[in-house]
């Protein structure tokens, strides 16, 4: 069985071998960001990390910035599925969807110490930033649906873009935090919650009704 993936920003098909051998390289270039302080990580160290021989790493990953961008995009696509996920007690008002994410969010960050140094590191590629601003744009738009699921108000663009800015401001936030703490700490989200509400609440009621 052959499974679509993207390799430098072009479609690949590849096994059920090929998929597994490229799910350990991204492995290992994490542990890699999670142990190394340096910017200077190669692909060769990624290889031999993976316990992979060089010559076949060129097949899945032509440099290190490739394997950046792919871990990256699967940071994202791992923090949008829980965007979804049921919020559990059941959200008062608007501003509690806010503070549960954020929440959940500088958690899993956290929790994967190689996510942190490619979504808040001061040395990110431009490519990695724009995985970044891509995987928000996303996220923007799982913020619209969660919020327009639990309150009465359209999953509209303009929700969308407010969204957006809002993760824009929370990321500006949780990038202070690293810089300073070299992780995001529970008085930084804290910070970060009050940011966002103060921007929403320039647009949005201060009470929406909630969905039956």
């Amino acid at each position: 069985m052959e499974q679509n993936v993207q390799i430098d920003g072009k479609p690949r098909k590849l096994r059920k071998r090929g998929v597994k051998r490229l799910e350990e390289l991204l492995d290992a270039t994490a542990r890699l960001l999670e142990t190394r302080l340096d910017d200077n990580i190669s692909l060769a160290e990624i290889a031999a990390e993976a316990d992979i021989p060089l010559a076949s790493v060129y097949h899945f990953l032509p440099n290190r910035n490739a394997a950046f961008v792919m871990l990256a995009e699967r940071y994202n696509s791992q923090m949008s599925s829980r965007v979804t996920d049921e919020i559990t007690p059941l959200p008062e008002k608007w501003q509690d969807i806010v503070a549960f994410r954020q929440k959940q969010g500088s958690l899993f960050l956290n929790s994967n110490p190689a996510a942190q140094r490619l979504f808040l590191g001061a040395g990110v590629s431009v490519e990695v930033r724009n995985t970044d601003l891509n995987g928000n744009a996303a996220l923007a738009k799982s913020y619209a649906e969660l919020l327009s699921s639990y309150f009465e108000i359209e999953a509209s663009e303009f929700l969308e873009n407010l969204m957006a800015t809002s993760i824009a401001l929370m990321d500006g936030v949780w990038a202070l935090s690293y810089s300073r703490h070299g992780k995001i700490t529970d008085a930084f989200v804290t910070e970060s919650t009050t940011a966002c509400i103060a921007y929403l609440r320039c647009y949005l009621p201060e009470y929406l009704p909630r969905r039956s």
